[in-house]
């Protein structure tokens, strides 16, 4: 009998070896149906999803993330994104998902790209809601990731010691007045700040550094999955939107791209016109 409890207990440490729970984010579950994974955006929590997950959730098992150091999540140590990006891919397998969505809101949307450009068999479909392979290059296409690393302003320890340095006594409220540019609802505004103020401010410091640091441009091509794009209205102008997002996903095979009239957070500004798009798109499975 001790022998067979032994064997039991050897059995279970070597599943677990075999699998450590990821440390670069926290996962909820909710729902039945193909797989879904949701990925929030810079400081965000997973909650900015809760409407979507409504929505979905009788058709498709989300699997709704929060990344480590934002809203309240322990951090962890630089390389903050591509270790995002490696436990994403070890979750997929160890949960054994099969051909799961991805779909991302802003940095999570470019985390989307990078995920499915480094493994592409292992996604059907990617959703990008209003995020780009490289946000450096928003205002210069021809803008390149080692020149700006020469620079001080994307010295990521200097950033992250400039987060620190900000009062907490004003800065949910500035984020919460910088969020109305990005959201019309006030409230929603207040809720993103929320998030932003329990998040880990050396962790909002690399985090935007990393981002801004690393093109996923000359990866596009390797994506195999059907992609969907969703702009929001860059400088109130859906031809400026058009024209950006062009340039930045110019060499990704399979796309769509369709502009939002609505600010950085589509799902909140117009969530009839998202879901329209993302059941059209998601439909075709």
């Amino acid at each position: 009998m001790q022998k067979f409890l032994f064997s039991i207990l050897l059995f279970v440490i070597v599943l677990r070896a075999g699998y450590a729970q990821p440390t670069a984010f926290t996962v909820e579950v909710t729902g039945q149906g193909q797989p879904l994974l949701l990925i929030p955006g810079y400081s965000c929590s997973g909650e900015v999803w809760r409407e979507t997950v409504e929505h979905l959730k009788d058709r498709y098992e989300c699997h709704v993330l929060t990344l480590a150091g934002y809203a309240g999540v322990p951090p962890i140590e630089q390389p903050i994104l591509q270790t995002v990006r490696d436990q994403i891919m070890a979750y997929v397998k160890a949960k054994n998902l099969h051909k799961p969505v991805l779909m991302g809101h802003s940095l999570g949307a470019f985390m989307s790209l990078w995920v499915s450009s480094t493994e592409p068999e292992l996604f059907s479909k990617v959703i990008c809601v209003d995020g780009v392979p490289f946000l450096a290059a928003m205002m210069n296409p021809n803008v390149r990731a080692d020149s700006l690393r020469q620079l001080p302003m994307y010295n990521a320890e200097t950033v992250a010691q400039n987060f620190v340095s900000l009062p907490d006594s004003s800065f949910e409220q500035n984020q919460a007045r910088a969020m109305l540019t990005q959201v019309r609802d006030s409230s929603r505004a207040r809720q993103i700040a929320r998030w932003a103020a329990l998040s880990d401010r050396k962790t909002l410091g690399y985090t935007i550094v990393e981002l801004s640091l690393t093109d996923l441009r000359p990866n596009l091509a390797r994506i195999t999955a059907p992609t969907l794009v969703l702009g929001s209205l860059y400088f109130n102008s859906p031809q400026t939107t058009e024209r950006i997002l062009g340039e930045q996903y110019r060499t990704l095979p399979h796309k769509t791209i369709v502009v939002a009239q609505a600010k950085h957070f589509i799902m909140y500004d117009e969530p009839a016109w998202f879901y329209q798009q993302i059941d059209a798109f998601l439909g075709s499975l």
